[in-house]
């Protein structure tokens, strides 16, 4: 690779040398030099010149330049506003320009306080205005959709939010209608702004027109304080900071890690924290009392009540775990149950691969990929939202983006991913073994050999390598579910909403739940303890780049801390365990980590080196479907149903009014095969039956599907069997 060509340049008398074609923003604060700006955004792509706020002088061009479209080059002189009356005046014009119509609102303004527009008013604005005719007014606010407010009139015209929908997101859905003065900010068509990614333009927004509607009038800058954790409802594991005041989590913001999600996050991320605060949260034990249903117990009692259950299942225990625990509680969990009672079983809803440490990469590799292989059937954007965005990246950077159900390549695109120094493989399907099975295609086609190559497992749990690697570490060996089971112990609400951890429950002789919500277990389990959720703990997570990342408690939850009852309970088991995350981290990194410790991770992670690659253990091959019966046959045959878990499900989206309308429609998807001939057409109504069971579902054609199968939503796939009959009423 041919070296960078530095140049010098010259900025208000500071001589810098950068990169040839570095941005002049960047150049100049290089140099220790503020190039103020409003529309410039480097993460949305090329710079537009459009608020006209960088105004700079450049030697030998006779009119003041938009800073940020300029690149160094070598000799460029460039005067910004602190040495050049020109650019001064310039800038002061542009932002008595802005003002003539933005509201003096600042009190009122849920930006106020954080916002660039007061912050370079007052550094290079205007001491006072010159305009006494009255400011131009629109009705507000205005809801683009259930978690955003528009305020037309302090728009100042940016567009860095209809760049982002238009040029990040793709969603397309915020435009700019008009001309002229007369341009305004909406949505396509008028519609909702519903997209996965929609709150991110109330934090592009440099003033105060995109709000969200939960945050409104809430709090003000000094009153509030921020907490540097990361999210808890995907495996991406985004780097967020949670606002509180008085004790309670008012918003959710971004905190960029460049290698992990570039400031992005989605919408659930974003929105869904309200479920704290949720009506049906536990907040103290309940145990079954026969007749009376369900009553409150003191958490003595509680402990009580399950050292009961622990003794007497005589160590016949199956944990069924959510995945969404911290390393920390499923290491004290793993301790308690392996070292303390003997009880070796437990279940994951999905398993992982440490075969791919061989190809770990940051997820930001994606974007400088050559070529791009996604296999599986599951949408990127339900499982890890973020790698979406990679990928869409990636494309617009050139890269050749495939989209495979299942993981057989083809000799040519083999040979195109094998010939390729920068090929990235990701696997977003369901069924165990999928990150062995990545793995090994990944080492057949040499991408552990190459720095620039990687590959990507989608986990279903947010921290599910981090749970089987904590659960393992905690204990020795791993044994069959006994039978019967004497207690099945569900770990979390992921857990608790599983159909198959049901369906366990139904076998087992006692079910001991950890749960925040009264509708999750309530009815099927002796005895429920109250959960927490990732916003109220203190640990750490593993993302599904294998990154060990620290979690922050943002607030003081409303029950104790699982690691503090647990603790408390091994004690009677004889099992030594600390109430507290860093001492349990210390000893579970001695095993795993390298004995860092909790404080080392810090709040940019970093990434481990990669791992010499070691064969997985044999993965399990999913059956395939059978093909669907010849043509001009009376009885077109079953297909087989496949259940998928949309984004914006789960017990924390159930829970937030504002999240509503993101849920997912009724729908069933029918590969393009088995839809023509079946003669059914995107957007009708099919009746979908199964064992007894009748569903009337809107049809949607999935071209990425493999023929013999169909999706749904869980939420809407009821008591439907595998095998199911689609057809026209």
């Amino acid at each position: 690779m041919s070296a960078v060509e530095q140049v010098s340049v010259t900025v208000d008398g500071r001589e810098v040398e950068v990169a040839k074609g570095t941005g002049l923003v960047e150049t100049a604060a290089a140099a220790g030099i503020e190039i103020p700006v409003f529309c410039y955004e480097p993460r949305l792509g090329p710079a537009i010149g459009a608020c006209r706020m960088c105004l700079v002088e450049v030697e030998g061009v006779p009119k003041l330049q938009a800073g940020c479209t300029l690149t160094a080059q070598a000799g460029m002189v460039v005067r910004t506003a602190q040495s050049s009356e020109k650019a001064a005046e310039g800038q002061n014009a542009t932002l008595e320009f802005i003002l003539v119509n933005h509201p003096l609102d600042c009190p009122v303004c849920d930006k106020g306080g954080e916002c660039p527009l007061q912050d370079l008013t007052f550094k290079y604005g205007p001491g006072q205005t010159r305009m006494a005719f009255p400011k131009r007014t629109f009705d507000k606010p205005i809801p683009i959709s259930p978690t955003i407010a528009l305020d037309r009139e302090r728009c100042i015209l940016c567009y860095r939010c209809t760049r982002f929908s238009a040029d990040v997101a793709e969603d397309g859905q915020l435009v700019a209608k008009n001309r002229g003065a007369q341009s305004l900010i909406a949505t396509f068509e008028d519609e909702s702004y519903r997209a996965p990614f929609s709150g991110n333009v109330i934090e592009l927004c440099p003033v105060g027109a995109l709000t969200s509607t939960q945050y409104r009038f809430e709090a003000r800058p000094w009153e509030i304080q921020n907490v540097p954790t990361v999210c808890g409802l995907c495996p991406v594991g985004c780097n967020i900071s949670a606002t509180t005041r008085e004790g309670r989590v008012k918003r959710i913001l971004s905190r960029n890690h460049p290698e992990v999600d570039q400031g992005w996050l989605c919408d659930k991320g974003r929105f869904a924290f309200p479920h704290l605060y949720a009506d049906d949260r536990i907040v103290d034990p309940l145990e079954r009392v026969r007749r009376r249903g369900f009553g409150e117990l003191s958490w003595d009692d509680a402990l009580d009540h399950a050292e009961a259950l622990l003794r007497g299942a005589q160590g016949r225990i199956v944990t069924a775990l959510s995945g969404s625990e911290t390393l920390e509680q499923a290491y004290a969990l793993g301790k308690l149950l392996r070292r303390g009672l003997g009880a070796h079983s437990a279940v994951l809803a999905e398993a992982t691969s440490s075969a791919l440490d061989a190809f770990r990469a940051p997820l930001a590799a994606i974007a400088d990929a050559e070529i791009v292989v996604v296999v599986g059937e599951e949408a990127v954007a339900d499982r890890a939202p973020i790698v979406e965005l990679w990928i869409k990246q990636a494309s617009r950077n050139g890269a050749e983006v495939v989209r495979l159900a299942e993981p057989k390549l083809g000799e040519e695109l083999e040979q195109r991913v094998s010939s390729s120094e920068r090929a990235v493989l990701i696997w977003s399907g369901r069924g165990g073994g999928g990150g062995a099975r990545l793995a090994e295609l990944a080492h057949r086609l040499g991408l552990d050999r190459k720095p620039g190559c990687a590959a990507f497992h989608l986990p279903a749990t947010p921290n599910g390598r981090g749970v089987t690697d904590a659960w393992a570490a905690a204990g020795d060996g791993e044994e069959e579910n006994p039978e019967p089971i004497g207690l099945l112990i569900v770990s979390g609400d992921e857990a608790a909403s599983d159909p198959a951890v049901r369906a366990l429950a139904e076998q087992a002789e006692h079910v001991l739940a950890i749960t925040m919500f009264h509708g999750l277990a309530v009815g099927w389990a002796n005895l429920v303890l109250p959960g927490t959720s990732y916003l109220e703990r203190d640990g750490s997570y593993v993302n599904l780049e294998g990154r060990v990342q620290r979690l922050r408690r943002a607030v003081i939850p409303p029950v104790p801390d699982e690691l503090a009852w647990i603790a408390k309970l091994a004690e009677r088991f004889g099992v030594e365990l600390s109430p507290h995350a860093s001492a349990v981290f210390a000893e579970l990194s001695e095993r795993l980590y390298g004995g860092i410790s909790l404080g080392e991770v810090g709040e940019r992670a970093p990434l481990p080196d990669r791992a010499p690659y070691a064969a997985p253990e044999p993965a399990p091959v999913a059956p395939i479907p059978p093909a669907p019966a010849a043509p001009g046959e009376h009885f077109l045959g079953t297909l087989k149903l496949r259940r998928y878990r949309p984004l914006f499900s789960g017990s924390a989206v159930e829970r937030v009014p504002e999240l509503q309308f993101q849920r997912p429609e009724p729908v069933i998807e029918l590969a393009a095969a088995d839809a023509e001939r079946r003669q059914i057409v995107g957007g009708e109504i099919v009746s979908v039956r199964s064992n007894g069971t009748a569903l009337s579902l809107r049809a949607a054609i999935n071209r990425a599907l493999a023929a013999g199968t169909v999706r749904i939503a869980e939420e809407h796939a009821a008591d439907l069997h595998r095998d199911v009959e689609v057809v026209k009423p």
